[in-house]
């Protein structure tokens, strides 16, 4: 009896259905598309039932008229079946996939605009599942399922009243059944979400496992850590079988019942027309009729019994999806620019992470001048990190206040002040393509004179030996390049972004002595810029007028 208890669900069907259909909203085109071509579809298919009944009644003798214009209706209906299928392929696939980017678009940019959080509440591998899976699962229903549904009705109630016109009282008891299966759909389809969420759940594990395990090779490598995770995907994996076990022992013996119920029907319909036909009421053209009508009975009966199927997996996706959502968007609006120089003033700031029993910082005042070259140092743990993300407006302090100014204005800092920043953080930073598509990130609308010249400055002029140069491709997180390369190329970006405040993070952690001090002459040639340091390196300090320690 544990398989028919009711789960409880985060969210209610309403709030799932009003979610859904806002999500319709930007695919009615291709719904309605596809609803006029199921509707075309079921035409011409109860259209055929009778071209064939026709033709059987003239080659019989029961019904007078050619029986070569009664086979060339039936080829003609049967050629337009063929042209509506061939429609519907292209409508589902060519529109089908634009409306599944548009959404993965919608949810990726809704994530990218979240507040930023300490702890993820979600591994980046199962998001990435989510949008591509779950996304999927939603556009389809709301394209596909829901339009087919339409025709399904229609062809349900198509065939059900050329049957009635046959037989009322077949077409009555074939249909009488219906009631009782929608009475058995909510414990159905309660028991399904459940299960199906925990297969989506595990599935999600078993890519974040995989996706941990390539991201972080080389570690695993070096500590002979391969066999333990494998292991461990076995162990993701074998919960993903458990739970698709569950889940399909409940659908089958779901589905048997139910295919029990059809059998018996059909069974019942075949007798009684052998009955009629028989006793001389009923042609045989007409018990064809008779059982292919049955048949378009059953057959939308159970596309419909399937839509349970459908609802829970579209439920289940739209859940996933809606957790995403959940996430509390930055404040939005038009980026306010400021006039350079500009300064950073923290006024008694604490801070401490969402899960922390110790403040991080904890009563933090200072003033980064404008035009000003400051080193933040401090012992591993003491707050850098944090500081920075405050200063980006990735983290809000508890208590106290940061504020940037310059001659002019100033304002409280917060996500709409993050355009006069440029930073750096440590490690390779740089994504998979080609160098110019790196150095783009940081300005788009950059010549290949201004991105040659951020090279220069960066000390990055290895790029112009290479055989292809801006062109030479680049692997995930810079593969193929030295770190120290890496790094010079993601300080390029800045320098092509060149805002107000620059933040660098242990950005030449990778470089030589002479190299470190040729960039960081570059760097501060220019006094209209705010430059804060997080090092730990001797050299960058000497470049300096200002120090804070943590």
């Amino acid at each position: 009896m544990k398989l028919l208890s009711l789960p409880n669900t985060k969210y209610p069907a309403r709030t799932i259905i009003s979610w859904l259909w806002l999500q319709w909203s930007g695919n009615h085109l291709q719904a309605v598309l596809n609803a006029a071509i199921g509707i075309a579809d079921v035409a011409l298919s109860l259209a055929q039932v009778w071209a064939v009944k026709r033709a059987i009644d003239i080659a019989a003798g029961n019904t007078e008229g050619s029986i070569y214009w009664a086979v060339a209706t039936m080829a003609t209906l049967i050629l337009g079946s063929f042209a509506v299928n061939i429609a519907g392929v292209w409508v589902r696939n060519i529109l089908g996939i634009r409306a599944q980017n548009r959404m993965q678009q919608h949810m990726l940019g809704r994530i990218m605009l979240s507040e930023w959080h300490s702890k993820s509440h979600h591994h980046s591998g199962d998001i990435l599942n989510r949008l591509e899976f779950d996304v999927s699962t939603v556009v389809t229903f709301l394209t596909e399922t829901i339009p087919s549904t339409l025709s399904t009705i229609m062809m349900f109630i198509g065939a059900f009243a050329c049957l009635f016109a046959m037989d009322h009282v077949l077409a009555v008891l074939l249909v009488a059944i219906i009631p009782l299966f929608l009475a058995m759909s909510k414990i159905y389809m309660r028991q399904m979400r459940r299960l199906t969420r925990l297969v989506r759940d595990s599935d999600s594990n078993v890519q974040a496992t995989m996706q941990e395990t390539i991201q972080h090779r080389m570690v695993i490598k070096t500590l002979e850590a391969s066999r333990d995770m494998v292991a461990r995907l076995e162990r993701t994996q074998a919960q993903l079988r458990k739970n698709v076990v569950r889940r399909t022992s409940f659908s089958v013996f779901s589905n048997f019942i139910l295919n029990f119920g059809f059998a018996l029907g059909y069974l019942i319909a075949f007798l009684w027309a052998a009955v009629r036909m028989a006793a001389g009421t009923l042609t045989f053209g007409g018990m064809t009729a008779f059982l292919q009508l049955v048949n378009k009975i059953q057959s939308p009966a159970r596309s419909l019994t399937k839509l349970a199927p459908a609802f829970v997996g579209v439920f289940t996706a739209a859940e996933r999806l809606m957790e995403l959502e959940d996430e509390p968007m930055e404040q939005q609006g038009d980026p306010i620019n400021m006039a350079a120089p500009c300064g950073l003033r923290l006024d008694d700031i604490t801070y401490r992470y969402e899960d922390g029993t110790r403040d991080v910082i904890s009563h933090l005042s200072f003033d980064f001048r404008p035009g000003s070259c400051t080193a933040i140092l401090g012992e591993t743990g003491a707050g850098k990190t944090t500081l920075v993300r405050m200063l980006l407006s990735l983290a809000k302090p508890q208590r106290g206040k940061i504020s940037i100014y310059n001659n002019v204005e100033e304002h409280a800092l917060s996500p709409l002040l993050r355009c006069n920043f440029v930073y750096v953080p440590q490690g390779n930073t740089l994504m998979s393509g080609t160098i110019r598509d790196n150095l783009l990130l940081g300005k788009p609308t950059a010549t290949d004179d201004e991105m040659r010249d951020a090279l220069s400055r960066s000390c990055a002029d290895f790029v112009f030996g290479l055989p292809n140069g801006l062109d030479t491709r680049c692997g995930e997180q810079g593969g193929g390049l030295s770190e120290g390369q890496a790094q010079r190329i993601a300080i390029a970006r800045a320098l092509l972004r060149n805002r107000q405040i620059m933040v660098f993070d242990e950005a030449t952690s990778a470089l030589d002595g002479e190299t470190e001090c040729r960039l960081l002459r570059n760097i501060l040639a220019e006094n209209s810029h705010t430059v804060i340091f997080i090092t730990h390196r001797p050299a960058v300090l000497e470049y300096c007028t200002e120090q804070l320690r943590l």
